[in-house]
C-alpha cells in the first residue's frame, strides 16, 4: 500500500468525515472518495458503512487503518534512518509537547536550537500530557515533554518546576475565595468522556481546597483553554487557579502560589522523555543536549 493511501485512511479514521478529511489533506472531496474506492477494488472490501447519517468503519477497514499506522511508523523511522546515514547534520526530529509548554516556553527552544542545526526538520505535536506520553510509548514521537508524573522508564530529565497560582483582578483574600465566583480551569472537559484522561491539574487543586475550606469554591464557568481562561479574570468576572508558567510580563494580575499544609509550594514538573536508543539519531542526540546545555 502507498503511503498516501495508508495516511488517507488514518485521517479519515480520525475525522469520521469525508469532508474534514478531505481538508486536512488538500484533496478535493470527489478525488478522496475516488481514492477511496479504489482501495476498495483493489482489496475487494469495503472500508467503511453507512449508518444512518454516520459512517461507520467496517472490520476490513479497521484492520487496514491499524496496518495503515504501522506502515507510517515503519516509513517515519526508514526516512529518520536514511537522513542519518546521509549526513549526520540533518534529520528529523519527531517532539510531543503539553500544551502549554508550547505555547509559553518551546518557542524560543526551538529558534535557538534550529539555529544551531538549520538542517534539522522538526515536527511537533502539542496536546495533553498524557496523550504525549502514549505518543512516546507508540514510537509516533522520539522526545516528549510533559508536565505531570506518569510512568516512563527509560531516560528522562527534569526540565522546570511550575507552582500553582490564584490570579485575580483584586487583591486576594484567602478566606473570601468560597463566596466569590471561580472561573475553573479544566483543559479536557470538553474531550469525550470515553477518552477523557486524567486531570493532575485539577486534582491538586481540589487536594489544595480541601486543605484549606470546608465548603467547595463557587465555579461561576468552566473553561478549556487558559489564554481564555485569563481574559474572563482581566474582565473581573472572577478568580482562577492556573499554572504559573501560563503567565507572561505583560499580565497584571494579582497571584497567590499554592502552598501545602507544610507550608512548601504546590508545583508541577515538567520532564524531557526519551529513549536512550534513539540517541542513535544525531537530531534526536543534538536535542537532548541542547535542552541539557540550557538548563544550565
Amino acid at each position: 500500500m502507498k503511503e498516501q493511501d495508508c495516511l488517507l485512511l488514518v485521517i479519515i479514521h480520525e475525522e469520521q468525515n469525508i469532508t474534514k478529511a478531505a481538508n486536512r489533506l488538500f484533496m478535493s472531496q470527489p478525488a478522496l472518495t475516488y481514492r477511496l474506492q479504489q482501495i476498495e477494488q483493489e482489496y475487494d472490501i469495503k472500508v467503511l458503512k453507512r449508518e444512518g447519517n454516520k459512517m461507520r468503519f467496517t472490520p476490513e477497514g479497521d484492520y487496514l487503518v491499524e496496518f495503515s499506522k504501522n506502515m507510517l511508523l515503519e516509513i517515519s523511522k526508514m526516512k529518520d534512518y536514511m537522513s542519518l546515514i546521509k549526513n549526520n547534520t540533518q534529520g528529523r526530529l519527531r517532539i510531543g509537547v503539553s500544551s502549554n509548554f508550547a505555547l509559553y516556553s518551546l518557542p524560543p527552544i526551538i529558534k535557538k536550537f534550529l539555529e544551531l542545526t538549520p538542517k534539522v526538520q522538526v515536527k511537533i505535536n502539542s496536546g495533553w500530557s498524557s496523550e504525549i506520553v502514549q505518543l512516546l510509548k507508540e514510537n509516533v514521537i522520539q522526545i516528549g515533554i510533559v508536565t505531570g508524573n506518569y510512568d516512563w522508564y527509560e531516560d528522562k530529565i527534569l526540565l522546570h518546576e511550575d507552582p500553582i497560582s490564584i490570579i485575580s483582578n483584586r487583591p486576594i483574600q484567602l478566606k473570601e475565595l468560597p463566596s466569590t465566583p471561580m472561573i475553573s480551569y479544566q483543559p479536557n472537559n470538553l474531550i469525550r468522556k470515553t477518552q477523557k484522561p486524567s486531570n493532575p491539574l485539577s486534582k491538586l487543586i481540589e487536594n489544595w481546597w480541601q486543605e484549606n475550606f470546608t465548603s467547595p469554591p463557587m465555579i461561576s464557568m468552566e473553561i478549556d483553554k487558559v489564554e481564555t481562561c485569563k481574559e474572563m479574570v482581566a474582565n473581573n468576572l472572577g478568580y482562577a487557579i492556573i499554572p504559573k508558567s501560563a503567565l507572561t510580563s505583560h499580565d497584571s494580575f494579582y497571584t497567590y502560589d499554592l502552598r501545602a499544609e507544610n507550608d512548601e509550594l504546590i508545583i508541577r514538573k515538567t520532564w524531557l522523555m526519551y529513549r536512550e536508543s534513539s540517541l542513535e539519531l544525531s537530531p534526536v542526540k543534538s536535542f537532548v543536549e541542547h535542552m541539557k546545555k540550557a538548563l544550565l
